[in-house]
This record gives structure tokens, C-alpha cells and sequence, in this order.
């Protein structure tokens, strides 16, 4: 199973990424209240780099992506994920419903697993989470091992931004097709 989480008062599978540049900021500051993520004046940058690498990276692995930027989940559940909304959403899927040639997945967060954070201060994990993969290289076994350590974590969400966020499996969704009945206005 995949976790998808989002505010109550917004529709899943929205992108920043995928906002004209005209937009970014009213949608910002929009985001501001009813969350504990942080969405500074560098962070759509970091975002949009983070993606284009990303995409980067899964093509060169033999991934197809249909999308620029991708639809986002966590393996499993993350408590700690869910706990940056003050109300928060979720859209579950069987991890078999995701494409193999569509989906990829970081071991930790994108952004540091592709080492960008270090620039603004956030370390860079251990060498065995450094990468995108495509989905048929996710080990389920060491997987859940990780987020069965995040279950004991405590949630403390005061400078999260500047550290390394390693305690859940993220993955990449470069469609819209198996998301699609959630993706209408």
C-alpha cells in the first residue's frame, strides 16, 4: 500500500511544480496556515531542481515518465507525515495498482536522497539512501524495516526542514492514470 496525504481543504495530487510562475505565491501563501511544512522563498526552486533530477535519473533508469513533475506518496503510513496538516486527508492505493514503468522512489526524501538539501544545510543520508530507483528495485523486506522504526518516532515538526528526513520511503508517480478518479476539480 501508498499513502498519498493532503489538507482536508484542498484536492489531492496537487504539484507546486506544476503552477505557472504568475500563481506561486497567492498558492503559497495560501499554504501558510494549517501546516507545520515549511514553504520558503527557496523552496519551489530546490522542488523544481529536485524534479527535473529526479526525472533525470528514472529515464536513465528505463522509466517512462508520462508527467514533468510527480504525484507523491509515502510506502505504507507515516504518522509523522500525516501530522504536518492540522486536518489531514489521505488516498491509499495497493503499491500493485503503480505502474512499474511509471513509478519510481527514493529511500528517503527526494530532495535529500538526491543530495540538494545540503546546500541549505540539511545533511546528506547514508550512501545506501542516496538515489531514485525504479520501483522493481524496492527491497519490501528493508522497507518495512524503515518505517517500522518511524513508528516509534516522536513528532517533532520545529526545524524538520533542516534535518534529515529518513524515517519513510518515498514514491514517485509519473502518471495521472492511476490516480485519475482523484483528479478532477
Amino acid at each position: 500500500m501508498v499513502t498519498h496525504y493532503y489538507r482536508a481543504d484542498r484536492r489531492p495530487f496537487q504539484n507546486l511544480s506544476d503552477l505557472a510562475d504568475t500563481d506561486v505565491d497567492a498558492v503559497l501563501a495560501g499554504l501558510a496556515t494549517g501546516t507545520r511544512r515549511r514553504f520558503g522563498p527557496r523552496y519551489l526552486s530546490l522542488r523544481r531542481k529536485t524534479e527535473a533530477r529526479a526525472r533525470a535519473l528514472f529515464v536513465a533508469a528505463g522509466g517512462r515518465p508520462l508527467r514533468h513533475h510527480p504525484h507523491y506518496f509515502v510506502l505504507g503510513d507515516s504518522l509523522w507525515f500525516a501530522g504536518l496538516y492540522d486536518d489531514p486527508r489521505q488516498v491509499q492505493l495497493p503499491l500493485d495498482r503503480l505502474p512499474v514503468e511509471v513509478t519510481s522512489f527514493t529511500w528517503t526524501d527526494s530532495i535529500t536522497a538526491l543530495g540538494l538539501g545540503e546546500q541549505y544545510g540539511v545533511p546528506s543520508p547514508e550512501p545506501s539512501k542516496r538515489g531514485l530507483y525504479p520501483l522493481t528495485a524496492l527491497d519490501l523486506e528493508r522497507a518495512a524495516a524503515v518505517t517500522q522504526a518511524a513508528a516509534s518516532l516522536e513528532h517533532h515538526y520545529e526545524g524538520h526542514q533542516q534535518r534529515l528526513l529518513d524515517h519513510y520511503v518515498e514514491i514517485q508517480l509519473w502518471s495521472d492514470d492511476p490516480v485519475a478518479d482523484h483528479l478532477s476539480p
